[in-house]
């Protein structure tokens, strides 16, 4: 595999869609494409615009390809999202949007059947964010179309199947709080059993296996070489993490954020996971257990900053700290570390945009701490994605952690992940810029008055 440099990544986010390539010898990305990825709000429920994405996928590798030949093609996705098909590769059923709530309408039927946390390592979550509790719905609400179904897909691997016309799962995606994969076991949960699904989910494979090459109608459509290899592909916040687990020594943690802020512990401290508070077991790229917790955000970044401009000053923070302005949890509810909490803002009463963009940043780093407490969080964190070029939330979360932050200079943290899929080769790359807790006492006293506050509100 060491041939292969430029590796394309297709990568399905919640909100937008990305083709990268993603060069190998500097582990560096040369050349992006995006598209925004809204969901089809038409019958039979909120689902996925797969052709539109496939339209936007094959362009962006042809297009890419004319630049610079593509060696290899890798996949990493969205997690809580399952592609139902037929003998042929075609769509049974819609591919469902997992912010739909149809679900919950069947919560007491599955609740009676779905495996413990102890299991699986999954919390019961509301909506479609248990892929297991999707699956279940569909196969009661459409039980014609379910008994067309020949293979249960992973989002990564839908595409995958794609492009090479190979069934096949793999383990990061299936061990994303889906209910459907026992971590300590490495095999499909007692729920797959009990409703007769094993012999429909396609064969597990390795993330870094090569499915096979691009079918030849694709390579005659986008140009590449008919011998493109396609690598199986992985669920998104595990691509960020592994080239940590490949290059890092423990303990570390890594924070992959996008729609959802993912924060993964790897060799922390040994705590009790609660499930009641949206902390989980994730499975990483090597098929080994990870405690990880999560909370959505990116969506409450974007639903609180609405669109305005970033632009801050010293003396925005400066009032900010001083003023004890807070915002409590949690803009977006029914997940997270605190999921039935109601936001509430403390003396954030007309102040300035600058002041305002401050402590929103302040509230998601103290968000993500909670985080990295709730999985025994130890060592350097290094943040992937968006909020890395944030420097009021890197500092923020060096406060209140008393731990050194690194921002990855990776503009898709997912994207040199998967491209690692496809090279035999170590991880070493650029950390990027290392914040260490600030000497201000100001910053760590901010955080304990923001602890304070959530605590008082029970």
């Amino acid at each position: 595999m060491s041939t292969l440099r430029h590796i394309a990544v297709i990568d399905i986010g919640k909100t937008n869609a990305k083709v990268a390539l993603v060069d190998l010898a500097t582990l560096s990305e040369v050349a992006l494409r995006r598209m925004p990825n809204a969901p089809v709000r038409q019958a039979p429920y909120p689902h996925h615009d797969v052709e539109a994405l496939w339209a936007f996928i094959l362009d962006s590798l042809a297009d890419l390809n004319r630049d610079q030949r593509i060696d290899a093609i890798s996949i990493t996705t969205h997690g809580a999202t399952g592609v139902l098909v037929d003998a042929t590769g075609e769509l049974v059923l819609p591919v469902l949007d997992y912010e739909f709530d149809g679900p919950d309408g069947l919560a007491a039927d599955y609740d009676a059947i779905r495996p413990p946390f102890a299991e699986t390592g999954t919390p019961r979550l509301p909506l479609g964010l248990n892929l297991g509790a999707q699956f279940f719905w569909q196969q009661q609400s459409f039980p014609t179309q379910f008994a067309k179904v020949a293979a249960m897909l992973m989002y990564p691997q839908y595409w995958a199947l794609r492009l090479t016309g190979v069934a096949a799962n793999e383990v990061t995606s299936l061990g994303c709080h889906t209910d459907l994969w026992n971590p300590w076991t490495a095999d499909l949960s007692a729920l797959v059993d009990r409703l007769g699904w094993r012999g429909l989910m396609a064969p597990v494979r390795p993330a870094r296996d090569r499915l096979g090459s691009v079918l030849p109608v694709l390579a005659q459509r986008t140009g590449l070489d008919p011998l493109t290899p396609v690598f199986c592909g992985l669920h998104d916040s595990n691509a960020s993490l592994l080239p940590h687990l490949l290059a890092d020594k423990p303990p570390f943690s890594v924070v992959s954020t996008g729609t959802w802020v993912v924060s993964m512990a790897v060799g922390g401290r040994t705590v009790a996971l609660d499930p009641a508070r949206d902390t989980l077991v994730n499975v990483n790229a090597l098929g080994d257990p990870v405690p990880s917790a999560r909370f959505m955000g990116g969506r409450e970044f974007s639903l609180l900053t609405e669109g305005a401009a970033q632009d801050w000053t010293d003396n925005d923070v400066v009032a900010v700290l001083a003023r004890r302005t807070l915002l409590l949890p949690s803009t977006q509810q029914g997940s997270g570390p605190f999921p039935h909490h109601a936001a509430a803002w403390r003396k954030g009463e007309a102040i300035p945009p600058g002041q305002r963009f401050a402590a929103i940043s302040f509230y998601l780093a103290l968000m993500t701490a909670t985080c990295l407490d709730l999985i025994g969080g130890d060592g350097p964190t290094t943040v992937e994605g968006p909020f890395a070029r944030n420097q009021l939330f890197t500092r923020m979360l060096a406060a209140s952690t008393g731990r050194a932050v690194i921002a990855s200079q990776a503009a898709t943290g997912t994207s040199i992940g998967a491209a690692l899929l496809a090279s035999d080769q170590g991880a070493a790359h650029g950390k990027g810029q290392t914040q260490e807790p600030p000497v201000d006492p100001a910053w760590a006293e901010y955080a304990r008055a923001w602890r304070t506050a959530v605590e008082a509100v029970g």
